[in-house]
């Protein structure tokens, strides 16, 4: 089974969606306060769970038209996403380890691909 570029989309947009919940998650437990009912009324953790349920959705999509070797760790770079924005919204500092992290996350999932590309090609 090969896999399709509607596949990669998809798993594109869930990474997206997913790496969306995880900041808004971050955002809402700044207000977390566990002796009050209006935590439950927490804006922001309930659209974390909305958009990681639509990456979930979105990661399951793709999963039927692509190999699971491919699509799953594509959807590794939900952790680039957040790494590169955190610093923007929370101050997050990256350091040289958090930078050689994103480049092997990249390279990895660039070299899954490449291989994929041989193996249907070659």
């Amino acid at each position: 089974m090969a896999t399709s570029r509607n596949a990669i989309l998809l798993v594109i947009f869930c990474t997206i969606f997913t790496s969306l919940g995880q900041i808004l998650w971050k955002f809402g437990v700044q207000d977390l306060n566990f002796t009050q009912f209006s935590t439950f009324l927490n804006l922001s953790l309930f659209l974390g769970f909305v958009a990681y349920g639509l990456g979930a959705l979105l990661l399951i999509a793709a999963f039927r038209d692509g190999e699971l070797s491919i699509v799953y760790p594509l959807a590794a770079t939900s952790y680039v996403w957040v790494s590169l924005t955190s610093p923007l919204f929370f101050g997050d500092a990256m350091n040289a380890f958090k930078w050689t992290g994103v480049f092997l996350i990249l390279l990895s999932v660039s070299l899954l691909g490449y291989g994929s590309m041989k193996v249907q090609h070659g």
